[in-house]
């Protein structure tokens, strides 16, 4: 009995020990790394995106001079069936149709794994309507168009390479390369006034 009454204090002895420098360790922790207070103040603020978009899902659309084909191509790669006549300006609002992305790597991962529910990547196109020389200034449809063009996140540019007496040209003859550049200088000259705008804007900030 006595042995036993030894081994009890000796026990107690040493539980007391282990708690107090269990206490002690969680008390310097604590001083070194304190919690964020809760609550809104005292969250660290995400920084902002300088350039593009934070987004779970991605939309490209479709850009080209009037008559490229654009709503021909939109609707093969939709399944879609918009109007696509041969006149100029045919499209004015745009169209948009979402696109299951095919993969073969997901594909096989469906194959063996026998997922409960399969749900692919999928692509938002939009079909918007031709840009003529001279858009970023006001010219044909002007600048409504180009605002479509920004509000995804990529293009798809379709060039014009087939002639057809029946199916006019903006610039009378068929000339891919001329066509390209026309598309891709109006684009940069919008962009040139999206980056000055932004600049402004992060000077002020700063």
């Amino acid at each position: 009995f006595a042995a036993l009454s030894r081994g009890l204090v000796c026990s107690r002895r040493l539980f007391s020990t282990t708690t107090a420098a269990t206490a002690a360790t969680a008390k310097l922790k604590k001083k070194a790394d304190p919690m964020p207070p809760k609550g809104k103040k005292g969250a660290a603020e995400e920084p902002k995106a300088v350039l593009g978009r934070l987004s779970h899902s991605l939309s490209a659309g479709i850009v080209g001079m009037p008559n490229a084909g654009k709503s021909t191509f939109f609707n093969i790669l939709t399944g879609s069936s918009v109007p696509a006549e041969a006149y100029a300006f045919c499209t004015i609002d745009p169209s948009n149709a979402r696109v299951a992305v095919p993969d073969e790597r997901f594909d096989w991962l469906v194959d063996h794994h026998k997922p409960a529910s399969v749900v692919p990547a999928y692509l938002n196109v939009w079909d918007i309507a031709g840009l003529v020389k001279g858009a970023s200034s006001g010219a044909g449809l002007g600048n409504a168009f180009l605002s479509h063009i920004r509000a995804t996140d990529g293009i798809i540019h379709l060039v014009r390479g087939f002639d057809d007496v029946d199916v006019p040209h903006e610039e009378v003859d068929v000339n891919p390369v001329r066509d390209s550049e026309i598309i891709r200088d109006e684009l940069l000259v919008k962009d040139k006034e999206t980056m000055e705008g932004r600049y402004a804007v992060l000077e002020r900030e700063h």
